[in-house]
């Protein structure tokens, strides 16, 4: 009969929190998704500014919070989502923990597409629609894709912190 000291217990465990960690922050030498990510990052940090500090327009924290909790969206859900457009955007441009910023990001794009769903799908250019439609919310999801399935790309800290010695 086999038994399991501690000190494979431990191996075991460190191991399969290395290769979670790995999962979550290899990715290649590429440059596009270096670009596609600092974009994106900083398309929604001003987004995330607006939810945090009230800055470009925004009503700040207390003001969304209070806005997302009037339409029932759960005050935890609505926290989560003012974290990905602000922390988030901040992890993108970065490059770290990229493919976890992208998720969050992509759930925000997602419930936005739904809730922007009957104004169509174009944006309101010229201002004869009642609100924007959902084309933006399609064109992040698509960037969000890239950054979940290859990661940050050549120039993130995601690169740095999984490089082999």
């Amino acid at each position: 009969m086999t038994t399991l000291s501690i000190d494979r217990h431990d191996n075991l465990t460190t191991g399969a929190f290395s290769r979670l960690v790995s999962a979550v922050l290899t990715t290649d030498g590429s440059l596009r998704q270096t670009i596609l990510r600092v974009v994106l990052g900083l398309v929604m940090l001003p987004h995330g500014l607006q939810k945090t500090v009230g800055w470009f327009g925004g009503y700040g924290y207390e003001g969304t919070m209070g806005f997302f909790t009037s339409i029932g969206i759960p005050a935890v859900l609505g926290f989560l989502a003012i974290a990905a457009e602000s922390v988030g955007a901040v992890a993108l441009v970065a490059g770290f923990t990229t493919r976890i910023a992208a998720i969050g990001i992509s759930a925000n794009m997602i419930v936005a597409a739904f809730m922007h769903g009957a104004n169509g799908f174009f944006m309101n250019w010229s201002g004869t629609q009642k609100g924007e439609g959902y084309e933006y919310h399609l064109l992040v999801l698509a960037m969000t894709a890239v950054l979940i399935v290859f990661g940050g790309g050549r120039y993130s800290l995601d690169r740095f912190l999984t490089r082999k010695a």
